[in-house]
């Protein structure tokens, strides 16, 4: 079993790397997110699993990969320091498969890896998004707008997803770039004010449609509702079981 790791503790890094080695599975570490993100696109692993060691905030780059990954079903497998229920339950609304707090036996790290990967149940959840008249289909990458269908390609489809998911939270350019691109904001800086721009052009938002994309360039980007679904903000996640 190949394991991909996002661990910034040397300690807990050992001890999980330890544990899988004994059990016969092969860790690969990576020290940041560009680099994991980077080596899923160029091979498969059976398993992630990703350390919060720290509560993350609403535009962390793992969280925003999480919510608009489409077309990969690797299980992710999260660890968490103790008590924190809060973070367990918002990596888990993201998209991980289980979250494991820190500190674990591991025996019980171990069983949840080997529950998961025979599992293999995240092709069969279907994922939306409903939003000021706009319909996100997550395990189909289709994108709609009163019903009738917008084409997007799978950036813009991914991009769309990630502000459609986070309204009125800025998301920086570092997220934008790590989790789209693997990439730094330096160097996805421009593509990244391309595909901004590609998107309000064609999802042709503005104060008709009551949705807006606003840009401050010391903060990111911020999918902002105006009008009348303002106050309820009409956002609906959906979750169901059976093929897409």
């Amino acid at each position: 079993m190949n394991i991909a790791c996002l661990i910034r503790d040397a300690s807990v890094l050992e001890q999980v790397g330890t544990a899988f080695k004994r059990a016969g599975f092969d860790c690969v570490p990576y020290a940041a997110e560009a680099q994991l993100f980077r080596a899923l696109q160029r091979q498969s692993a059976d398993l992630i699993l990703i350390d919060f060691a720290e509560p993350p905030e609403a535009d962390d780059s793992v969280l925003s990969w999480l919510k608009c990954r489409t077309g990969d079903h690797t299980p992710v497998l999260g660890l968490s320091a103790a008590g924190c229920a809060r973070v367990a339950a918002l990596v888990l609304d993201c998209g991980a498969d289980d979250v494991l707090a820190r500190p674990f036996d591991t025996a019980e790290l171990v069983m949840r890896a080997r529950v998961l990967t025979r599992r293999g149940n995240r092709a069969g959840t279907r994922r939306m998004i409903e939003l000021g008249g706009f319909t996100l289909d997550r395990a189909s990458g289709k994108f709609a707008y009163a019903g009738a269908a917008i084409e997007l390609t799978p950036r813009e489809f991914s991009m769309a997803w990630m502000f459609f998911s986070s309204p009125g939270i800025y998301i920086s350019r570092e997220t934008i770039g790590a989790t789209i691109w693997s990439a730094d904001s330096e160097v996805a800086g421009r593509t990244i004010e391309q595909h901004v721009y590609k998107l309000r052009k064609k999802l042709r938002l503005g104060p008709e449609r009551g949705i807006i994309i606003r840009t401050a360039y010391s903060q990111g980007y911020r999918l902002e509702l105006v009008g009348g679904d303002k106050e309820t903000g009409h956002n609906h996640v959906h979750h169901a079981s059976g093929p897409p």
